[in-house]
Formats: C-alpha cells, sequence, structure tokens
C-alpha cells in the first residue's frame, strides 16, 4: 500500500521527463549558438546585423501569433512585458558586444552558468523561493566551477576583458528576470516567442538594416543565411519554445539549472570550430558545474516543489 502510494502516477512523470527532454534540446542550442555568435561578431559581422537577421526570422514565423495577440496581450503587466522583452534585442546586443571583449572560454561560464544563480537570487529576493540545503550546495559547486573556468582573467581582467564580463554577467541577470517573467506572464512559450521577435525586430530594423545591408555588400551572404538558421530558426523560434517548455513543466529554478551544461557542450564546440582546447583548470571547472546542475536541479531533494 504504501508502495502504491508513494508511486508516481505516469501523468506526473512524463510532463517532468518532457521538462528534462526540451530543457537539454534547450542548452545544446544555446552552445551552439554561443559558438556561433563568437564566431560571427569576431568576422565582420556587428551584433545589431546579426540580431535583425536573429528576430526578424521569429518575428515572421511567428506572425500569426503576434497578430492574434496584438503587440501587447491584454492582461500582461507592463513589468512583466520588460521582463520578457528585457530577453530579446536588449539580451542579445548586451551579449553579442560582450563577446567581442571576452575570450571565447570565458563566454559559457559568465553567461549561461550564471543563468540559474541568477534565477534563484531573483526567487529568493523577489518571490520569497525557498532552496533546499543539497540544491544550494549545487549552485555553490557550479559558482566553484565557474570560477575554475573563466580563471585568472576572470577574477583579474587585463586588457579590456572586464568589459565582456560585465556584458555577459548583465546578460544573464536579464535573462533571470525573464524566466521568472516568463513563468508569471501566463503566456504559451509560442505567444512569448513570438512577442519577443516582433518588439525585438521592431527595435532592431533602424540599426540593423543598414549594417545588414553592408554586410552582404561584403559578398557574406552565406554567413548571414547560416545565421538566419542558427540565430532565427533555432535561438530564436526552437530555443524559446523548448526553454517555456521546460519552464512549465520543471519550473523556473529547475529549468535553468540545466543551463551550466551548455559550458561543456560549447567547450566541445569550439575544439573544432574555433581552435579553442580547455585548459586542465577548464576541464576541472567542467565537471564541477556538471556535477553542480544536478543537485541544483533538486532531483534528489524529495518533496521538493519545481
Amino acid at each position: 500500500m504504501s508502495d502504491l502510494g508513494c508511486t508516481p502516477s505516469p501523468r506526473q512523470v512524463r510532463p517532468a521527463l518532457l521538462g528534462w527532454i526540451t530543457a537539454l534540446a534547450t542548452v545544446t542550442i544555446w552552445a551552439l549558438w554561443a559558438v556561433g555568435t563568437r564566431h560571427a561578431v569576431t568576422h565582420d559581422m556587428p551584433p545589431a546585423a546579426i540580431g535583425l537577421v536573429r528576430f526578424g526570422v521569429p518575428a515572421l514565423v511567428l506572425l500569426p501569433f503576434s497578430w492574434r495577440a496584438g503587440l501587447f496581450p491584454k492582461g500582461l503587466s507592463l513589468a512583466k512585458g520588460l521582463g520578457l522583452l528585457g530577453s530579446g534585442a536588449p539580451f542579445f546586443l548586451i551579449v553579442a558586444s560582450g563577446m567581442q571583449f571576452a575570450p571565447a572560454a570565458e563566454i559559457g561560464p559568465l553567461l549561461p552558468g550564471t543563468m540559474p544563480l541568477f534565477v534563484a537570487l531573483i526567487g529568493w529576493l523577489v518571490f520569497g523561493e525557498r532552496l533546499a540545503g543539497v540544491r544550494v550546495f549545487g549552485f555553490a559547486l557550479i559558482l566553484t566551477g565557474i570560477v575554475c573556468i573563466g580563471g585568472y582573467g576572470v577574477l583579474f581582467a587585463a586588457d579590456g576583458a572586464w568589459r565582456g564580463h560585465l556584458l555577459l554577467l548583465t546578460g544573464a541577470c536579464l535573462w533571470g528576470i525573464y524566466t521568472h517573467a516568463y513563468r508569471r506572464s501566463g503566456l504559451s512559450a509560442l505567444q512569448a516567442a513570438a512577442l519577443i521577435g516582433l518588439w525585438s525586430f521592431l527595435i532592431l530594423l533602424p540599426f540593423g538594416l543598414p549594417a545588414l545591408v553592408q554586410v552582404l555588400g561584403k559578398g557574406l551572404a552565406g554567413p548571414i543565411l547560416l545565421q538566419a538558421l542558427l540565430q532565427g530558426l533555432l535561438s530564436g523560434v526552437v530555443g524559446i519554445i523548448l526553454y517555456g517548455m521546460a519552464i512549465d513543466r520543471l519550473g523556473a529554478s529547475r529549468a535553468a539549472a540545466v543551463s551550466p551544461l551548455s559550458i561543456v557542450l560549447a567547450a566541445l564546440i569550439a575544439i573544432p570550430v574555433l581552435k579553442e582546447i580547455p585548459s586542465p583548470a577548464a576541464w576541472t571547472g567542467i565537471v564541477l558545474a556538471t556535477l553542480g546542475v544536478v543537485l541544483a536541479s533538486g532531483v534528489f531533494s524529495q518533496g521538493s516543489k519545481p
């Protein structure tokens, strides 16, 4: 009787399993996005041009949802709306600019690596969310891993790299705000993606269009098409929808806790693409951050709410 009473029903298990699957798919897209964006901004493609491609595709693909909901959905407060839109054009321009200063090896730990920390901190300070002891230890491991991965350059930045560090941390904070805003917005993942894509496209149009025309004039149509696939379709549509699904099924903190896994994937992808091999300290940090993700996700916290 007690075993039957403690066994989760299939209806409870399936949403959680789907949540973990969508979260893992999201971080895979984030890893590809980080490497692809770093490569683009260091190869004659200004952030404004990439941003226009990034949000132009989702704005077009999700136009039916934007048309139905309007420029600002009814019932959505201004604060929540700004929290959602902060993950669009502001996030992209801040992060892309940061990637021009910070070395590629430090992008992963400073961006997706700190996202769950900002989500947890905002949840604790603003919404009074409590964290179990095991999850707190997991976040501590993530932070330790971030320090190991970033190494000396993160703690004692020189040659202007501190600007990139600050910009990347600001972007991570904006994504933390978005995570909580989306969870409380009442919007579906498609509606949120459509809203962010349309507004971001409109904001970037005056700045991104001249830059995009200039890039096309240099004969870089191929890289632009590649960025349209990576930035627009995968990151701008699929990634946001999958992340929204993960939040719906796991909760804000658990969904964000998986994000440091993109550090591992980005480090592996960067080896053949960017010719960057992580140092022994970085590999140590990757192991610690991965273990921290497992603990911070709450899988070992019995009876904890997502």
